[in-house]
């Protein structure tokens, strides 16, 4: 179905009975207002968390902290260093779902106990200081659910701009649900992007063309080279009053439309046989496959759900988040050697998948299941999504904070050499009140899986 032409301006009717109720020049303003919200110069007054240092890499570029987030990121904007140099946030903060969630391990990973009013602002004043973290060519990306998902749409909204809104993207997180009474099966959750500015750094994302998709979507084969393609309108709405607008080839745009290329660069096309001319005279463009980069990822994202089968490597971290989604992100919205920052920063996905596209990475979590997780997974890496089913027979123990001595801890397949990198590529700092509890997980025992 062809969608109507779009126009800034209507020339029919005007339905504004009362010339004193003219909107036009009436910004949208809908903020939230409750109970305990703060101004934005109080937020950024936060006091700023010390922090120790209790192990450092040998680059020092990455940085993990264990604390509360909200005065790790007041610290951080004391620091010139990370203010205003942030490219790239990604969050998956808690759902606002009053529960308390446990790893496949049965250990409390974290809980998600704030809702109404005292979740939206434990939220809305991290992304205040997020704000000001981020670079001005940066991107935010915040995943939700259906739960929260407009309420802090309306919070970013206020801190961002609406202007600076680019999607509400909807991800298929699971396989489709047989088993729900009297509703559709939740099958999705949502993110939302926002950039700091108009100049936001961005590349394109593309998904591989299929050969069935090819053939359907370039369904015509250029007789003389063989070469697939479709045709496209070599017209575009809006009416212009320069080279675009005037006829060409002795025809008019159709009515309310522009040509999408001047008139000397449609004779060009069409000298390179590019044109393709209708028995009926009409001229389209001719778009070749061999010249795609690929599909362009669209607002609805089907191909990156969660761990679904016993193979997939995983960490066992309640909501954990594919590496697949992560990197879509990251490498759409950063380039190489950019700031990248996680402040609910659970598994560590958006850190490895980071390091493993050449950003540097702040990651910050206040639990203790997390910092532990993310640690076992830069010295050990993932586990098949089955280990957690089955509980195998133990062959030892690991006391975690040995991984600061290389020399002790125990690598396997030969794989020292990258996994001690991913080791080396980061310091470990805790808010000072949290020091201590950090030492202590540092120094568990934890079980390692039989060969």
């Amino acid at each position: 179905m062809a969608t109507g032409i779009q126009k800034t301006k209507w020339d029919g009717e005007v339905l504004i009975d009362d010339p004193a109720d003219d909107f036009s020049d009436v910004a949208l303003e809908a903020n939230l207002y409750y109970r305990g919200k703060l101004s934005v110069h109080d937020v950024l007054a936060t006091s700023p968390a010390e922090v120790t240092e209790i192990w450092k890499g040998t680059t020092g570029k990455n940085r993990l902290y264990f604390g509360d987030n909200l005065p790790i990121l007041a610290a951080l904007l004391k620091d010139p260093g990370v203010r205003g140099q942030v490219k790239l946030v990604y969050i998956d903060p808690p759902f606002s779902t009053d529960k308390v969630y446990w790893s496949r391990k049965q250990a409390e990973a974290y809980s998600d106990t704030l809702v109404g009013a005292h979740y939206i602002e434990f939220l809305r004043r991290r992304l205040i200081l997020l704000r000001e973290l981020m670079a001005e060519d940066g991107s935010i990306y915040v995943h939700l659910d259906q739960n929260m998902v407009f309420h802090i749409k309306i919070v970013m909204d206020e801190l961002f701009g609406n202007r600076n809104f680019r999607n509400l993207i909807t991800r298929q997180k699971c396989n489709p649900k047989n088993y729900t009474r009297r509703t559709y099966g939740n099958i999705s959750d949502h993110i939302l992007c926002y950039a700091k500015s108009e100049r936001s750094v961005w590349n394109r994302a593309y998904v591989p063309w299929t050969e069935e998709r090819a053939a359907e979507e370039y369904s015509y084969v250029e007789h003389d080279t063989g070469r697939r393609y479709k045709k496209v309108p070599i017209h575009a709405p809006g009416t212009r009053k320069g080279a675009t607008g005037q006829p060409w080839r002795g025809m008019e745009p159709p009515p309310g439309k522009h040509w999408q290329y001047p008139p000397d660069t449609l004779d060009e096309l069409d000298a390179r046989g590019e044109i393709y001319w209708s028995p009926t005279g009409n001229p389209r463009r001719k778009v070749y496959w061999d010249q795609s980069k690929g599909i362009p990822v669209q607002d609805i994202w089907m191909d990156v759900k969660d761990a679904h089968n016993q193979m997939i490597k995983i960490t066992g971290y309640p909501t954990e988040k594919p590496p697949e989604l992560l990197a879509r992100i990251i490498s759409a919205s950063s380039n190489e050697g950019d700031l990248v920052l996680d402040c609910f920063a659970g598994s560590g996905t958006t850190l490895a998948v980071a390091s493993q596209l050449g950003r540097r990475w702040i990651g910050i979590d206040n639990s203790s299941e997390a910092i532990a997780t993310m640690l076992k997974r830069f010295t050990h890496g993932l586990e098949p999504m089955g280990d957690f089913v089955s509980e195998k027979k133990t062959t030892g123990s690991l006391p975690l904070f040995e991984f600061a001595n290389l020399s002790e801890v125990q690598m396997d397949n030969g794989d020292r050499g990258k996994r001690a990198h991913i080791i080396e590529d980061f310091t470990l700092y805790a808010v000072v009140s949290y020091s201590d509890h950090l030492r202590e997980i540092l120094c568990l025992d934890l079980q390692e899986e039989a060969a």
